[in-house]
This record gives structure tokens, C-alpha cells and sequence, in this order.
């Protein structure tokens, strides 16, 4: 089991990240610099643009910074994920760790590659900053994350997540587990 969950991070993580890459070179390809093509009339656009910072272009020009952020906060949420790989009841936080890593990696390849983003989704109703699939993984994840951490999470719940305490499975059931792991190898 616990290798399936490990293959799960890694195939999910490439695929989202993979997904980020292949609509930023479909944007890149088809829409000039700056042009703006409705979607939905005016209200939603999409848009080519390079962003250097992060979302409102906060820390433009911190390429470097950005990828040590990002390095750490991926390294953290293999931590996070390393603690409940074993456990029951975490699926949806797995995935949106998952999730987190597949945007951050998708807007750190462009960082790496082209030293800025490619952002294309354009909220212009209501002058929303520019954004693309990696943000979106990023952002809504996160906000799931700490809903189902500030409101769904019992306190022993947190306290694996965050390493703190004994996974609630006993010697017995990792033994069973890794006994049945081994049959069905």
C-alpha cells in the first residue's frame, strides 16, 4: 500500500505538472504577447503575459528566491505526506498535497527554463491578476487543505500530519500490511 501511495505523489505530481506545461506552450504557441482573446464576452479573457514574481507580481525579479521557496514547500509537503502515506482517512489530503506539488513544480519548471511564468487566464470583470493551471492547483488546494485541517481534522489528526504523535495504526497492522505487501509481490 504504502508504495502504491508513493507512486500515486509522484505520477499525479508529473501529471498535473505536465498538464500546467502543455497549456502554457499552447498559449506560448497561439496567443501573442499581451493579446487578449474573450472567452466569456469580456468578463473572462485569455492573455499572454510573463510574470516574474508571484501572484500581483509580488517579488518580481526573485527568480532565485522563488525556487529555494518552492525547493522548501515541496520538501515540507513530502514530509506532510511521508507521515500519512501509512494512514487511513487522509486520501483527499494526499491528493491536495499532490496537487499543491504538481502546480508549484509546473510554475518552477518555467522559472528554471524561461526565468519567468507563463500566465494566461485573465478574470477581467473584475481585474483579477493574470493566473494560470499551476496557480489554480496551488491555490485551491491549499485553501482545501486548511478548511479540512482547521475544520474537519481532530487534533491527533494534525498532530500525525505534522509528525508529532504515533500513527493511529498499531505494530500489529503495519505488520498485516507489509505481510500482505509482500504476498502480493
Amino acid at each position: 500500500m504504502k508504495t502504491k501511495r508513493y507512486a500515486a505523489l509522484v505520477i499525479v505530481t508529473i501529471i498535473l505538472a505536465a498538464i500546467d506545461q502543455l497549456t502554457k506552450y499552447l498559449v506560448v504557441q497561439n496567443i501573442e504577447l499581451h493579446k487578449e482573446i474573450p472567452v466569456i464576452g469580456d468578463a473572462v479573457v485569455l492573455t499572454y503575459i510573463r510574470n516574474t514574481g508571484t501572484a500581483w507580481s509580488l517579488l518580481s525579479g526573485k527568480t532565485v528566491f522563488l525556487l529555494i521557496i518552492t525547493i522548501i514547500v515541496c520538501l515540507l509537503l513530502i514530509y506532510v505526506y511521508h507521515n500519512i502515506v501509512e494512514e487511513d482517512g487522509f486520501g483527499l489530503v494526499r491528493f491536495l498535497i499532490m496537487a499543491i506539488m504538481g502546480g508549484a513544480i509546473g510554475n518552477m519548471i518555467d522559472r528554471i527554463r524561461l526565468k519567468y511564468v507563463v500566465d494566461f487566464i485573465y478574470f477581467k470583470i473584475i481585474k483579477f491578476p493574470v493566473f494560470n493551471f499551476a496557480d489554480i492547483c496551488v491555490t485551491v488546494s491549499i485553501f482545501l487543505l486548511l478548511f479540512i485541517c482547521i475544520f474537519k481534522l481532530k487534533s491527533e489528526d494534525v498532530d500525525i500530519l505534522l509528525g508529532d504523535k504515533k500513527s493511529k495504526k498499531t505494530d500489529a497492522d503495519i505488520e498485516k500490511n507489509s505481510i500482505t505487501e509482500e504476498k502480493a509481490e
